[in-house]
């Protein structure tokens, strides 16, 4: 796509229009030209980028723009250097990683076995663990229907006196959701089975063992998520303030959240960062930017279900960004976004976190 044909709609009082737009071309050009990012922007994104650069102008303006931003729009110019991790690298550290019926939290021994297997490769054993967990979920979302195919039968072996995890294995799925085919399998109601796991005190001895065991080896489909979201908070921070150290305005998530809740009655549209000056990364105009607190993996369904956010996203507001904590698939690719990794961030807060995490989990 030719970026250079895109018109630059924010007003510079201080020098002609023509002169102006004329020096901004020549500028972008070079920009354009030295930025190795944007070989990779399509002709489908040519309209994102449009409206994302004249998102200040149009009416009614994009939910959560203010009709008035003092001073008016500036363009920040940004450069951020990224390193994708190869398609070849992502599937061979995918193969060590991922093993059948291994959902859970590792062991020390078999989190040094991974270090020393990809020492040699050029990936941190922290994006490998990450694509495990993005492999672990796709695995678990395209097994579920299988898996509740044979919910009968799961039930059967399990009455028959095998435990969850000896199932969870055979049949390569997540415990958990092994153990709700087990109580679909007893003819259990969607909505029976997720009332009950969440008060497990229901259950008979047995089955709240069980289920005890499944949560314990179950990081892809434990109940109980709050860690993760934690992280992801503490990760959406530390790009609010890398933001807001470089004098660049925006409107966080929690604002959106609270105005759309009172005009609308619900949340409509809330990227992490709605940006209020004209900010250019690597060249590319992004009116929003959202954090993603795993390795960016091409794989189905992680870029399915991102891609579809994005597209919200890109229709309000228009060509924006996603910043992936771990990196990033060198050829992964969204319509409307350009990715990013976390390469200029601060993370320390993130490592404090897992670290104050891991001291209370061996209390």
């Amino acid at each position: 796509m030719d970026l250079l044909n895109i018109p630059h709609l924010l007003p510079n009082r201080s020098e002609p229009k023509n002169n102006r737009d004329r020096r901004r071309s020549r500028a972008r050009q070079e920009k354009i030209q030295n930025s190795s990012k944007n070989k990779s922007i399509r002709v489908d994104d040519k309209e994102a980028i449009e409206r994302a650069i004249s998102r200040f102008n149009i009416d009614p303006l994009p939910k959560g723009i203010p009709s008035l931003i003092d001073p008016p729009p500036q363009i920040i110019e940004l450069e951020w250097i990224t390193n994708g991790i190869p398609k070849s690298m992502q599937k061979t550290v995918g193969e060590l990683v991922c093993l059948p019926g291994e959902f859970g939290w590792l062991p020390e021994k078999r989190v040094s076995e991974i270090a020393e297997k990809i020492e040699h490769l050029s990936i941190s054993l922290e994006q490998a663990l990450s694509l495990r967990s993005a492999l672990n979920q796709e695995k678990s979302v395209y097994s579920h229907g299988r898996l509740m195919g044979r919910s009968n039968e799961l039930r059967s072996r399990y009455d028959a006196g095998q435990g969850v995890l000896s199932l969870s294995k055979k049949f390569d799925a997540p415990p958990v959701n092994t153990f709700r085919a087990i109580l679909t399998g007893r003819g259990w109601s969607k909505n029976k089975i997720k009332e009950t796991l969440k008060s497990p005190n229901r259950l008979n001895e047995r089955d709240r063992q069980e289920f005890k065991l499944a949560e314990e080896n179950d990081k892809v489909s434990s109940v109980n998520q709050s860690e993760t979201q934690s992280a992801a908070e503490i990760f959406e921070e530390i790009l609010c303030d890398y933001f807001s150290s470089l004098g660049i305005r925006f409107r966080r998530q929690e604002e959106l959240l609270k105005e759309q809740k009172k005009s609308e009655g619900r949340a409509v549209i809330t990227p992490d960062l709605l940006l209020l000056d004209d900010v250019r990364i690597n060249g590319i105009p992004c009116a929003w930017i959202d954090a993603k607190h795993f390795f960016g993996a091409d794989l189905k369904f992680p870029k399915k279900k991102t891609q579809k956010q994005v597209d919200r996203y890109v229709k309000e507001y228009g060509h924006g960004a996603i910043v992936y904590r771990h990196g990033f698939c060198e050829s992964l690719q969204l319509n409307g976004a350009i990715q990013l990794d976390s390469s200029p961030l601060n993370l320390k807060p993130l490592a404090d976190f897992h670290e104050k995490t891991s001291n209370n989990k061996n209390l």
